[in-house]
């Protein structure tokens, strides 16, 4: 815990088994009060390392849910054990674990709910061997939805992200796409009602192990993004209604 707040580190595994250790041996185990790993139907030994390794809270799809899928799993789970602070890190290794402890005080000193950690600030896309492709669609992207949320976020599409027990009771992380755009709604869904983000510069490592997508799924990933921009402000304005932005509760700070 720190300052008396339950932290809980999430892992959305699909076939996972090469790097699982790795990852799980960084976690700050002194701060950090529980480990969810859900396995999204992998075809390697991902479930069996994780057992091996002692993280109490396994859960298995038997059927593929996707990645947005996945977090929805893993979100729920994480807030029936009493989270407070909600991390997900991804248990391909591609982002260090050694950045729990300072986005889990961010949130617990109240100073931001959302922390995010941050590929684009730094230098670190491009020298960890971020594919030049991804980092021009990335900085595409980026501009594009900053322009039509109205925020300066230097990246949306991290998948290494804190957010306050608050945050997640709040939006209804649910109807979110059970796809790789699941990222983008929910960050879109965090600003429409309010919440506060925060970044942090992140080194990240691009390996034959960590987890990708194909050119022809980042596409599709893209044109889903603009598409959640655009359904964003149009909400914004009044002028849709979609289920995605009726908030459970209003936040506190919008």
């Amino acid at each position: 815990m720190i300052l008396n707040k339950r932290i809980v580190v999430v892992l959305p595994a699909y076939n996972a088994e090469l790097t699982l250790e790795q990852t799980h041996r960084e976690i700050p185990f002194d701060i950090v009060d529980d480990v969810v790993l859900v396995d999204d139907a992998s075809s390697d030994r991902t479930v069996e390392v994780a057992h091996k390794l002692g993280i109490k809270h396994v859960i298995r799809h038997e059927q593929n849910k996707g990645y947005g899928g996945n977090q929805k799993t893993c979100y729920n789970k994480a807030l029936s054990l009493g989270a407070d602070i909600v991390i997900m890190l991804h248990p391909d290794y591609q982002y260090t674990p050694a950045l729990i402890p300072s986005m889990a005080y961010i949130i617990a000193k109240n100073v931001y709910p959302v922390v995010l950690g941050s590929r684009i600030l730094g230098k670190g896309a491009l020298k960890g061997g971020m594919p030049l492709y991804k980092y021009v669609s990335n900085r595409f992207l980026t501009f594009s939805e900053n322009l039509l949320t109205g925020q300066k976020l230097s990246e949306y599409h991290t998948g290494y992200r804190a957010y306050s027990r608050e945050v997640l009771e709040t939006i209804p992380f649910e109807l979110c796409s059970d796809d790789f755009v699941f990222d983008n709604q929910i960050l879109s869904q965090i600003i429409y009602a309010g919440f506060e983000i925060a970044e942090i510069t992140c080194p990240t490592k691009y390996f034959k192990e960590a987890s990708s997508i194909n050119f022809k799924r980042s596409a599709t990933y893209g044109l889903g993004v603009l598409k959640t921009s655009f359904s964003h402000l149009f909400n914004s304005m009044g002028l849709v209604h979609s289920p995605l932005y009726q908030m459970r509760k209003k936040a506190q700070n919008s």
